[in-house]
């Protein structure tokens, strides 16, 4: 895989979300561009990746896009592209890109199936200053439980790597931007981002407002079409 970057900041902290559940991490990742005002600097590249291109406001986002806060030396890799069959590719990607800008951390995000009404969040990292911080700020260490994907790779990778994974719990493979705010609200917390996480719940009410009037319409129709088939048959 080529990194192609047209800024090299140094001692940054790197934060990564890929698609998955409740696509917690393309949320988050997409959220902190906008409100850090981040600039796009970069990107990783292979022919591996799916070729999809997605456009906003007329400009073609790149599957695997490198984004950066110069406020807060926050590098973000923001995620469009399925990865499945390429994990541990990405994470000798992320090792090196890590290496070429000399960071901090490499914090990465992601949903985890729960059936937890109020999402939970909770951490797992391979440096006790980290640990102690998390636990300052009322984050459950994840005790139990499996990993996969890209930081799953990465967490299994030497310990040069200063590595956290922070995780929230959700029940919804559709967006679900609820749960997103959560993490958004520990990363506030544990950076220091000064960045409001509120919005990301009120897009989650709207989005569940309507789904649920997009539910109800759709089994009106369904129910409107069995009644007719019934005259028809009848």
């Amino acid at each position: 895989m080529e990194i192609k970057l047209t800024k090299k900041p140094k001692n940054v902290t790197i934060i990564e979300g890929f698609p998955g559940l409740g696509l917690i991490g393309t949320i988050c990742t997409e959220y902190l561009i906008k409100h850090l005002e981040a600039e796009s600097i970069g990107s990783i590249w292979s022919k591996s990746l799916m070729p999809i291109a997605a456009v906003h406001e007329s400009k073609v986002a790149k599957p695997l896009e490198i984004f950066y806060s110069k406020k807060y030396n926050i590098l973000i890799l923001h995620a469009l592209s399925d990865v499945n069959g390429i994990e541990w590719d990405i994470s000798d990607a992320l090792e090196k890109l890590y290496k070429q800008v000399s960071a901090k951390e490499i914090i990465s995000v992601e949903g985890i199936m729960s059936q937890l009404e109020e999402p939970e969040v909770y951490f797992i990292c391979s440096n006790n200053k980290s640990k102690n911080k998390f636990l300052a700020a009322n984050v459950k260490e994840l005790k139990e439980g499996i990993i996969m994907g890209v930081t799953a790779a990465i967490m299994l990778k030497d310990k040069s790597l200063n590595s956290t994974g922070i995780f929230v719990g959700t029940h919804s493979r559709l967006p679900d931007s609820r749960s997103a705010a959560k993490i958004i609200e520990v990363l506030d917390k544990y950076l220091g981002l000064d960045i409001d996480y509120k919005p990301l719940v009120k897009a989650a009410e709207e989005f569940e407002t309507k789904l649920k009037q997009l539910l109800e319409k759709t089994k009106a129709s369904l129910q409107h079409n069995k009644d007719h088939k019934l005259d028809y048959l009848g």
